[in-house]
């Protein structure tokens, strides 16, 4: 019987394959307890430290589970981040397909509108100017044309430019606008392709989000996945925020505002029901428009008057917008029976849907109709100046959702991640997640952490709690001092934009005079592109915040420096955190022993993970929060890093230091 040591081992066929090739034990360790819960049917946590391998340690024991003729047929691989989706489908499972000596399939699973429908194009271009008066508009569309002559998957990946929200909106498969058997399409439909090698596949490959989209629709009977015999969460620490966020709702002004705006633009003379006619139907769209923009300012104007947005109880405004966008809806299915061709039918009945199904979530918002649950309301303001409005809610706790419709359901669950436990212990994780009685295994780093990474902490700053201003000024003087340290090649992790602007401010000037280029979130820059352009100047500085303390590899002399400014707790006035801790306190427990401050230690050590990504990776990290010295819990976060040595340098005003270059 084949086992993960057969492929993975020294003298293994990935050995005999690559001539460089070397055994990791933590690797082996690590596949050989999936390996066994996937026989066994546990379910099973697993942190692997930083250099395991983890994709290899837990793809083998799936592929060779799911090819053996056993109890399990079908497994899950889902991930939080793209670039590990492209990693495994572009460079793991086609090197393990070329060295198991087992046939398998395996397929990455999008979500439907990734996909174009070719009915719905087709439909999108014969309508002309009534569709897209804008010629930037029309001319995407021309090019999705052409485009589909020659795609291979007619996915989004594949068009070669980002098409306007709009124009690919019109032109997505779409469940509520499907004709199923009925198109004359369907046997060239690249989402019911997709769909059928889907279904014969024995590793799906996916992400969290579409993972939990298919969990909250299994609730409804529904489902976009076929079923499967047991997951891997790979990333698996961000499982508590993407579950909330699918298990939640959340409605914006912006998408009802677009919704009515495909029906009816009378600014443009513009949509589907002056394509149809519809005169009356386009007068009742105007109504809704007068009605949602009501509503929401009825809702901004809640806001200014509440302290963090949390709404406490149902009711705190009027609806006339869902009953309006209602009567609507029957004016659309009412025109779409009088319809001769399918199509036009089937766009008016796509409408309708949609319509219902937002007129429905704003009044489940504004009457909570989601059970223990935390309600709250976001205003913000658009690049464009616009106002964006939020209805918003998740769970408060997630747990009870994902143990009854998850780890009760599925026989065998495997989570891991390069940071899962706090201390010695997975308690705080399984507590968040809602698994107890769980098998656990934690797997170290083969890198040498003392050899190659330095922590050093900063004594002698303000405190930033009380001293905020101060704290900031000396956290950009000894930002000056550790850029100069590495020559650039430096991350600067924030834990908000306001703290990340006000520096990036204080600091462009100096930046500018020493040649150091700045690419900063604060900007709006797309992730990716901020990587790239950082990657093509070695002396460059990056000012990151959230989305910059995980899922982000760097390898080689590129990132010699990771800064972080202030230990990551979160706001305690953010109305789903404030909900939990309250949670917490009323059980009995202490919101910031039990919460707060494992949360955080998860985190720093998610930043501290920037650096060492290579067996030849070298560098510092810095922290400037002065409160990893000063207070009894900043020992908790200095023993949940990896063994290295440990640094303590003062505070210097002017920023500069004999290790300067």
């Amino acid at each position: 019987m084949l086992t993960p040591e057969h492929i993975l081992g020294a003298s293994g066929r990935i050995a005999a394959r690559l001539p460089n090739y070397e055994e990791r034990p933590q690797q082996l360790e690590m596949a050989a307890a999936v390996h066994e819960s996937l026989a066994q049917g546990e379910h099973l946590i697993v942190e692997a430290g930083t250099g395991v391998g983890k994709s290899f340690a837990y793809l083998v024991p799936a592929i060779l589970a799911a090819s053996e003729g056993g109890d399990v047929k079908r497994v899950v691989i889902s991930t939080h981040t793209i670039s590990l989706q492209e990693q495994l489908m572009a460079k793991d499972i086609p090197l393990l397909n070329s060295v198991i000596p087992r046939e398998f399939t395996a397929v990455l699973a999008k979500g439907r509108r990734n996909y174009v429908s070719l009915r719905r194009l087709g439909a999108a271009a014969s309508r002309g100017d009534s569709l897209f008066p804008d010629d930037a508009e029309a001319e995407q569309l021309r090019d999705l044309v052409a485009w589909s002559q020659r795609t291979y998957d007619g996915s989004l990946s594949d068009v070669g430019f980002k098409p306007r929200a709009g124009v690919w909106d019109e032109v997505a498969s779409d469940s509520a606008n499907c004709l199923g058997k009925k198109c004359r399409h369907r046997d060239e439909c690249f989402y019911f392709m997709a769909r059928s090698r889907i279904h014969n596949a024995q590793i799906i490959v996916v992400n969290h989000a579409l993972f939990f989209s298919d969990l909250a629709l299994r609730r409804h009977e529904v489902s976009v996945l076929p079923n499967y015999d047991a997951v891997v969460f790979d990333e698996a620490h961000t499982l508590e925020s993407v579950a909330g966020d699918h298990l939640g709702m959340g409605v914006t002004n912006g998408q009802v505002g677009y919704v009515l705006r495909k029906l009816f633009n009378d600014h443009a003379n513009s949509g589907l029901l002056v394509h149809h006619h519809l005169i009356e139907a386009q007068q009742a769209t105007t109504a809704c428009q007068i009605a949602a923009d009501h509503f929401f300012d009825d809702l901004k104007r809640w806001h200014e008057q509440s302290a963090n947005g949390r709404v406490m109880a149902p009711g705190v405004i009027g609806n006339q917008l869902t009953p309006m966008m209602k009567q609507l809806a029957e004016q659309l299915k009412l025109a779409a029976e009088g319809m001769k061709d399918a199509s036009d039918k089937k766009d008016l009945n796509s409408a309708e849907t949609r319509l219902t199904v937002l007129a429905d979530e704003i009044e489940a918002w504004r009457t909570q109709q989601l059970e223990d649950a935390v309600y709250w309301l976001e205003v913000s303001r658009r690049r464009t100046g616009a106002e964006s409005v939020k209805l918003a809610a998740a769970p408060i706790d997630v747990g009870p959702a994902m143990r009854s419709q998850l780890f009760d359901k599925v026989r065998s669950v495997i989570m891991t991640s390069a940071t899962l436990s706090t201390g010695d212990s997975f308690d705080f994780f399984q507590s968040r997640i809602g698994l107890s009685g769980c098998r656990t295994v934690s797997v170290g780093s083969p890198f040498d952490y003392q050899r190659q990474a330095k922590l050093v902490l900063v004594r002698g700053m303000a405190d930033p709690g009380s001293q905020r201003e101060l704290f900031e000024t000396q956290c950009a003087e000894m930002i000056k001092r550790y850029v100069l340290r590495t020559d650039g090649r430096a991350f600067v992790l924030f834990t908000s934009y306001q703290m990340m602007r006000t520096v990036a401010k204080r600091l462009q000037p100096w930046l500018i005079e020493h040649n150091y280029p700045l690419h900063s979130q604060a900007d709006g820059t797309p992730r990716s592109a901020m990587l790239r352009e950082f990657l093509r100047n070695p002396r460059s500085v990056l000012f990151g915040a959230d989305s910059f303390w995980q899922g982000v590899d760097v390898q080689g002399d590129a990132l010699r420096n990771v800064i972080i400014t202030k230990l990551p707790f979160s706001v305690p006035d953010q109305p789903l955190l404030q909900a939990r801790l309250d949670a917490i306190k009323e059980a009995g427990g202490n919101p910031f022993r039990d919460f707060q401050l494992p949360e955080a230690v998860i985190k720093m050590r998610q930043g501290f993970g920037r650096l060492i990504r290579s067996q030849d990776d070298e560098g510092i990290v810095v922290v400037l929060d002065p409160r990893m010295t000063t207070r009894p819990y900043g020992r908790a976060f200095i023993q949940a890093l990896p063994d290295c040595q440990l640094i303590e340098e003062p505070f210097i005003e002017d920023g500069v230091d004999e290790f300067a270059g």
